[in-house]
């Protein structure tokens, strides 16, 4: 049987929101999708949940991260993506932004494994979706195998976890940035192989500076899934052949083409709920990104005054430039 996490989307802040992830959907119908980090605070402020869980049958498979370290009001919202009709929930223990960590939650979290224990023992009593993590290989000094192997020991056999996402770096949590946190420490593949080796029951995601379909395979012979990150975002038609290639699938990927065509239909319906042209179209930019005309495509989608007039029309003026067929 297939691992539906085979390939995975990142949860990447500010980036996959819904329109996002049905975007991706048209190209990819089984690629594993995860929303952007929601915290606990704000989906439990009065009136949020709605605004923030509400997204596309379409974008099923799809697992809801949250972010926070208090283990009722984790519990709550777990509750809450059950409820929606999430797939999954997933903790995040890896984000490193100082934001997160003034919160003591993301990649702090690994200081706290009992923490840690006491909230994903919550959410697995409140639900009967799967309760995942998403980790670094740890922070600051906490950075030597024994310990990664342990707290991820831990949380598999105290808390019943059993998918891990590794961003196979750590984090520092001062001196760098989230996204020097992304690029700076060193990758280290070795030790998520080296986990799974030791804890084969568990199901194995690797994470980081992945970016073609080459690399997935490399990697799936030692972990049960890859995930992708702004590599997806940047040039998403990346992902047209995934369904094929590790699902397996006899059906035809869409053209870029057809896959603008969806998204046209879509912001139509998008539109007369209220929902601005701009705000769908910013995650759009990428669909033609190597094809001969595909500035011309990102220019027109960035135009504000014509992004002013919320026509749906402009898609079509965007993809006038692009003349190679076997971009369309």
């Amino acid at each position: 049987m297939i691992n539906p996490q085979t390939v995975c989307i990142a949860p990447m802040l500010d980036w996959t929101d819904r329109h996002t992830r049905y975007f991706l959907r048209q190209i990819s119908q089984r690629v594993y999708l995860y929303t952007e980090m929601i915290t606990t605070k704000a989906l439990l402020s009065s009136g949020q949940a709605e605004k923030l869980l509400t997204y596309n049958k379409e974008e099923h498979p799809l697992a809801l991260q949250l972010g926070g370290n208090d283990p009722a009001e984790l519990a709550q919202c777990a509750v809450l993506a059950e409820q929606y009709g999430y797939d999954e929930v997933n903790l995040n223990l890896g984000c490193p932004s100082n934001r997160v960590q003034a919160g003591c939650f993301g990649a702090a979290l690994m200081a706290e494994p009992d923490l840690v224990i006491r909230c994903l023992q919550a959410m697995n009593n409140a639900v009967s979706i799967p309760v995942t993590v998403k980790l670094r290989l740890g922070i600051d000094h906490l950075d030597n195998y024994h310990y990664f192997y342990q707290f991820v020991s831990r949380l598999a056999d105290e808390a019943h976890c059993q998918t891990f996402i590794i961003h196979a770096r750590k984090a520092w949590l001062n001196g760098l940035s989230p996204k020097e946190n992304r690029s700076i420490p060193p990758l280290c593949y070795d030790w998520v192989y080296q986990l799974k080796q030791q804890r084969t029951e568990l199901n194995i995601i690797i994470n980081g500076g992945i970016t073609d379909l080459e690399s997935i395979e490399r990697h799936l012979q030692y972990v049960d899934g890859v995930m992708i990150g702004r590599e997806a975002y940047h040039n998403p038609y990346l992902l047209s052949t995934v369904d094929q290639r590790f699902y397996a699938s006899k059906q035809p990927s869409l053209t870029r083409r057809q896959v603008l065509d969806n998204m046209r239909y879509y912001i139509n319906q998008q539109q007369q709920q209220g929902v601005a042209l701009k705000h769908i179209t910013r995650h759009l930019l990428g669909l033609f990104q190597g094809c001969a005309g595909a500035r011309h495509f990102r220019r027109v989608l960035s135009d504000n005054q014509k992004l002013k007039e919320n026509n749906s029309q402009l898609l079509l003026q965007a993809v006038e430039h692009i003349s190679s067929s076997s971009c369309l």
